[in-house]
């Protein structure tokens, strides 16, 4: 009889076939919306997820600017910035960041949800976010993710 030895299947780097997502964020919740966009990111919603490697996809998010949060958040929040000199660090309200960059209110909320390491900053660079409805990737056919 012949013994097979039991084991977990792993991914390797390049092996995963990555594919692209568009998500229309238009009156999505931020926090709701940013935690699916973070699992696809990373690949947890493949069977084959492996931690050490990167089995995510890559997300296109259009219509940046029409995300709502809940409650007060959009009086209370607000985003820190630091220039790395002295007396260089700012906190900008929510509604000024939604006003002049919509994209790095999903960027952000994303980055967070990420492991923060180098694989993290890899997996945040397969985010593409706009604020208006069209994207420059049409070229990659990307499927819609329904949320």
């Amino acid at each position: 009889m012949s013994r097979r030895k039991l084991g977990s299947f792993l991914a390797r780097p390049g092996e995963v076939e990555q594919q692209w997502y568009v998500v229309d964020a238009t009156d999505q919740i931020l926090g709701r919306l940013a935690t699916k966009i973070a699992l696809i990111l990373m690949g947890k919603h493949r069977p084959t997820y492996t931690p050490h490697v990167d089995t995510g996809e890559f997300v296109v998010v259009t219509n940046a600017h029409k995300v709502h949060v809940t409650g007060r958040k959009a009086d209370t929040m607000s985003y820190a910035r630091y220039s790395y000199h002295p007396g260089g660090y700012k906190e900008i309200p929510y509604k000024r960041v939604l006003e002049r960059h919509p994209d790095r209110i999903v960027r952000e909320a994303v980055r967070r949800m990420l492991p923060k390491n180098a694989l993290g900053r890899r997996m945040l660079k397969k985010l593409k976010v706009y604020a208006a409805d069209t994207h420059p990737h049409a070229a990659q056919q990307p499927s819609p993710l329904p949320l």
